[in-house]
């Protein structure tokens, strides 16, 4: 039974060799191919040098007492120019290699980050939520630019020995058969080092995943402008940047154990093959001296068992080599074998355009995974076309969350959410979200020029539409940029060269551009004035129903004095809907709602 375990598990480490080489080849065929040919060349090509040295030596030594040597000469000139053409053809493919090796490994490494990034655009928020996702990614990135070409070279590298070895044995054999058995239990303690050892790193790079990331984070976060003020304010610089050594310090310690262990197992290892390899040429030595081989054999049989000896050495590392990278490999399948949990429906269903009755959650709860928390719980609220429903209610009280299910970041664990009356479940997910435009608070600031900004809300259009500039005069945005030094082809940010940077406020402004542009049926705006001066919210909200274009909007705020003007608010408090109404109800309720606006209108006074 274990025996059949172990089997299974073996061939299942050989498969992955299969995946692993269809996407080398799917990076570059034509330099695949090329390199593959180069490798068996290069195989091919030791041989037959050492061939020729051997027919070169025998040509001199049989013709050192002939009296007619002009024709001697003229063979070893021969073979000679052979050798040189060989050495050429040799140098050529040296040099090849490293070209081909280079472009390939380029080509390789930006497919393969290609393909990461993909699967990360494809994985749920959720994931984004879970430390193990992270751990997962980061150990896929430091395998996928380097380990699938590294199998190709490795299987390369089986063929090129095999064939050498091939014609090695054949002339070792000829001198005797025990010499290949030798060689064999010479190699054969390097390779079970480096297999143990494999084994050895591989838990220890899965155990020290999460310190390597906090060192990288904490890296990150004394080299990023995101944290420079508060590090410089707080004098943090140097409390970091100390916390940061003593966990690489620590992985030094923990590294350099494994490490001694081995340089200890691989030199027993290679002393044991030393002292067999001498034992060899000291039957060869004896084997000449007593005249049983004459000299261009000595020289024949001496080369044939370094080449033997490394080839034999080559492929036994190469094979626990790979063995090495099928553990490695299980990393980057780990990362790629996750599967998205919001999946299109086979047989989509149109979404209404324009919408009839509206947005309507039936009893929605939901509960993220990390947390037994629950985030909302039945909430019942209707969205109708062209109408203004404001969310109100502190931090974590669910606002944010209720705006993910509608986008379906999340599904509900409870109820559901329709668009007159179709469950958002029966329809394709990038259909959805291009009808909701979305501007959260932690929104993006993307360090590219002002335009572009913008226009990423809908990248379909061309980029210099005039839509853009319309989209940023609806949000006050125009205003800022038109001042700037290139206007709308200024970068903003200062991570790159000539970029100008802005006031969070006026951030807020190109954010929102981003919402009026998008051809959406429903604007979500999470605290789209909160970094705003009372002047620049008050223009944003004064014509607000004429900015939206009759899409129905939702408005998530703190300001109570900004949701005034909503046909319905709701009153959110640990993740269920506490009080809803026009602000005059609420206010005659002189619930939750008054006594918070109430208690704003105060500093007001």
């Amino acid at each position: 039974m274990q025996a059949g375990k172990i089997i299974k598990q073996k061939l299942q480490q050989t498969l992955r060799l299969v995946p692993a080489l269809r996407l080398v080849w799917q990076s570059s065929p034509g330099w695949t191919s090329a390199r593959v040919v180069l490798l068996v060349i290069q195989g091919i090509l030791p041989v037959v040098s050492i061939y020729i040295t051997k027919l070169i030596i025998d040509t001199v030594a049989v013709n050192l007492s002939n009296a007619d040597k002009t024709a001697a000469f003229h063979r070893a000139i021969l073979l000679i120019a052979i050798a040189g053409a060989v050495t050429l053809v040799t140098a050529l493919c040296s040099s090849l290699t490293e070209l081909v090796t280079t472009a390939h490994s380029q080509r390789v490494t930006d497919h393969m980050q290609g393909i990461i990034n993909a699967k990360s655009i494809a994985a749920d928020l959720e994931y984004y939520e879970n430390a193990k996702y992270y751990d997962a990614l980061q150990r896929a990135q430091q395998e996928a630019p380097h380990r699938p070409p590294q199998i190709l070279n490795r299987l390369a590298q089986v063929a090129q020995n095999s064939v050498s070895l091939l014609a090695m044995i054949g002339l070792l054999l000829s001198l005797h058969w025990g010499i290949i058995g030798i060689l064999f239990v010479a190699a054969l303690p390097a390779m079970l080092v480096r297999i143990k050892f494999s084994r050895v790193m591989y838990d220890w790079q899965r155990k020290w995943t999460p310190p390597h990331r906090k060192a990288m984070y904490l890296s990150w976060m004394l080299t990023s402008d995101q944290f420079a003020k508060e590090i410089r304010l707080f004098d943090l610089g140097n409390f970091f940047s100390q916390w940061y050594l003593r966990i690489r310090r620590q992985i030094y310690r923990e590294s350099l154990k494994i490490f001694t262990k081995r340089s200890l197992a691989n030199f027993a290892a290679e002393a044991i093959a030393g002292v067999l390899i001498f034992v060899i040429y000291a039957f060869i030595v004896y084997q000449a001296i007593y005249g049983i081989l004459r000299l261009g054999d000595l020289v024949l049989y001496h080369q044939a068992l370094q080449r033997g000896q490394n080839d034999i050495k080559g492929l036994l590392s190469s094979l626990s080599a790979l063995y090495e990278d099928n553990l490695f490999l299980a990393n980057l399948y780990e990362f790629l074998d996750l599967k998205p949990k919001l999946v299109d429906p086979l047989y989509p269903v149109t979404i209404p355009r324009p919408m009839q009755s509206g947005i309507v959650f039936n009893n929605v709860s939901f509960q993220y995974t990390t947390t037994t928390r629950q985030a909302l719980r039945d909430i019942n609220l209707t969205i109708r076309p062209g109408e203004v429903v404001a969310l109100v209610g502190e931090n974590g009280s669910g606002k944010t969350t209720l705006i993910k299910l509608l986008c379906r970041l999340y599904d509900p664990t409870a109820g559901n959410i329709t668009i007159d009356g179709i469950d958002l479940r029966e329809f394709k997910t990038a259909e959805l979200r291009r009808e909701i435009s979305v501007i959260f608070q932690d929104y993006a600031k993307y360090h590219l020029t002002a335009q572009e900004n913008i226009w990423l809300a809908n990248i379909e259009l061309p980029p210099h539409q005039e839509s853009i500039i319309a989209a940023a005069r609806r949000s006050g945005a125009d205003d800022v940029i038109t001042k700037l030094p290139q206007g709308y082809d200024t970068i903003l940010g200062k991570l790159f060269e000539q970029g100008e940077e802005l006031s969070i406020g006026q951030w807020q402004k190109i954010a929102l551009a981003r919402a009026f542009l998008r051809d959406s049926q429903v604007i979500v705006l999470d605290e789209p004035t909160s970094a705003m001066d009372p002047k620049a919210e008050y223009e944003v909200f004064e014509k607000f129903r004429q900015l939206i274009k009759n899409q129905a909007a939702i408005l998530i705020s703190h300001r109570l004095s900004t949701v005034k003007m909503a046909d319905r608010i709701y009153v959110m408090a640990n993740g269920s809907i506490l009080e809803s109404g026009t602000h005059e109800e609420l206010m005659q309720l002189e619930g939750t709602y008054a006594h918070l606006f109430e208690t704003q209108a105060q500093n007001y006074r």
